[in-house]
């Protein structure tokens, strides 16, 4: 994979274009910190929509004139609920409010994102968290960073002394993951020391990027909500699977992130 790109007039490196994303997503995030406080209300799933919707065109309104400025070919993936494999070439994958619905109820769990995708594999993401003022990013080779600080990913072997957590992937999920769900939190509550459960996914994937937690699963998903958090563990030593220790891709039916010392651990507990 090359780190060299064909618009030289616009950017360099993927290096340069990373440092160029990071400020395009910084300043989608405090678009959207300007609309964060008071619980917003609805009473219907239609107000719900569009309260949401309202959020991400906020950010959009930013993101998408600034990042397809720095890659003009690339194409526009901005659904977040959106999964398979992409077409050929390069892609930004984006999800403008990350953990809408928590910005929405007054709650701090939330961020801004956009990965580029190139053949399929996520070549650079950032992750912004608008409230705390972080910003988590990762370039394929070259390690993850918290505001310019490598991150590495916990040195813990033992699945009984971790804290793992996992995330529902989006609402009205199909019956048979829900119950996969529900058995496999059941599980890690008798295997792992403490289990977390909240949205969004990218958020826990941050935390076991910077080794504060030791895995994270899910069941379903989607590109927005994997793919940033999948590069930054990747690149903070970590190990991805699905659930059962295969390869994982978006098209993968679960997903897994672990420090190495308890991947295996993990594996054996979900697959039970």
């Amino acid at each position: 994979m090359s780190g060299t790109l064909r618009t030289t007039d616009v950017v360099t490196s993927d290096a340069d274009l990373l440092d160029r994303t990071a400020t395009a997503v910084r300043a989608a995030g405090a678009a959207l910190r300007e609309r964060f406080g008071e619980v917003v209300r609805y009473e219907t799933r239609e107000e719900l929509m569009h309260a949401l919707a309202a959020n991400d065109s906020a950010a959009l309104d930013i993101l998408r004139p600034r990042l397809t400025s720095l890659r003009p070919e690339a194409g526009w993936v901005e659904d977040e609920l959106d999964g398979g494999a992409l077409p050929h070439g390069e892609w930004w994958v984006v999800d403008p409010a990350e953990g809408n619905v928590n910005h929405l109820h007054a709650l701090p769990e939330w961020a801004v994102t956009a990965t580029l995708v190139r053949e399929n594999q996520p070549v650079l993401t950032v992750v912004h968290l608008p409230l705390t003022g972080e910003t988590y990013t990762a370039l394929t080779g070259a390690g993850a960073h918290l505001d310019g600080r490598p991150l590495h990913v916990s040195g813990t072997a033992d699945l009984g002394l971790s804290i793992v957590a996992t995330s529902q992937a989006r609402p009205d999920e199909d019956e048979k993951v829900v119950r996969r769900v529900g058995s496999s939190i059941t599980a890690m509550l008798f295997d792992a020391l403490v289990v977390r459960t909240a949205v969004p996914a990218t958020l826990h994937l941050t935390n076991v990027a910077a080794g504060r937690t030791d895995a994270f699963w899910q069941f379903a998903g989607a590109r927005a909500d994997l793919l940033p958090g999948a590069l930054l563990v990747t690149e903070a030593g970590g190990r991805i699977s699905d659930a059962e220790g295969r390869p994982w891709t978006p098209q993968s039916g679960s997903f897994l992130a672990a420090a190495p010392g308890v991947h295996t651990e993990a594996v054996a507990t979900l697959s039970r």
